[in-house]
């Protein structure tokens, strides 16, 4: 079977959490997704993609002159078992984009964020057509001494623990800005400078599985892998809810 066998379909909240504590890289899920998609083959679920409204709307809507409140969505889980085909993510991505596009006509555009401090500098984002548009060093991430994770900073501050956060020590590395633009017109209305590919080698953001990148890489041909955006672990398989 290839990526092209790949089927997705909505799945509850519940369902999603469970493939994303498994196969994501962090662990943990995004309380506020509202969206989420199951990707199936052979009637097993391996994967999910989870879309929600940005922590900080007011920071991120402004990105895009004149959009809606409810204009953009983000995408802030993507988890995929290893035993799914090459591609599927590229594949599910694409997939979703269509959904979307169709069933949500006000979502104009679609956000995300590659973590380049403990995950990758975003190949799967690159080779499904999002366009870069920021390269920002980590101020966001640190680590929680009590239990030696990282947390962010908005995590942190809802569990009270925001003054104990600026003391943590930082993840280095960088975070990576990505935009999807779902109507190709609202790209014209992009406020800030679309970044080509080759600049996140020579910031020296790159990073693979977690390790930074060492050489010339980066570029429009990345292709997906499994392990890149949303963890390398195993999942046990959901079946196919029954119609």
């Amino acid at each position: 079977m290839s990526a092209k066998d790949i089927i997705l379909k909505t799945i509850s909240s519940k369902d999603a959490a469970r493939i994303v504590k498994s196969c994501h890289y962090s662990g943990k899920v995004v309380p506020n997704s509202q969206l989420h998609f199951g990707v199936f083959l052979d009637g097993k679920c391996g994967g999910a993609m989870s879309f929600g409204p940005s922590m900080r709307k007011d920071l991120i809507a402004p990105l895009v002159k004149d959009t809606g409140w409810n204009g953009f969505i983000e995408l802030n889980r993507m988890a995929f078992a290893d035993w799914l085909p090459r591609n599927s993510e590229s594949r599910a991505i694409a997939i979703s984009m269509r959904i979307i596009r169709k069933t949500y006509p006000h979502i104009e555009w679609v956000v995300s964020f590659a973590d380049g401090t403990q995950c990758g500098d975003g190949a799967i984002y690159r080779a499904s057509g999002f366009l870069l548009t920021g390269i920002k060093e980590n101020s966001q991430m640190a680590i929680n001494p009590a239990t030696g994770l990282p947390m962010h900073k908005i995590a942190a501050f809802h569990q009270g623990k925001e003054y104990e956060h600026a003391k943590w020590k930082k993840t280095s590395g960088y975070m990576l800005r990505y935009i999807y633009f779902i109507n190709p017109s609202a790209r014209e209305r992009l406020t800030v400078p679309e970044i080509p590919f080759s600049e996140i080698q020579r910031r020296g953001a790159g990073m693979y599985l977690g390790k930074p990148k060492r050489v010339d890489s980066i570029g429009g041909n990345a292709t997906g892998f499994q392990s890149v955006e949303g963890g390398s672990t195993p999942t046990s398989a959901l079946h196919s809810p029954k119609k």
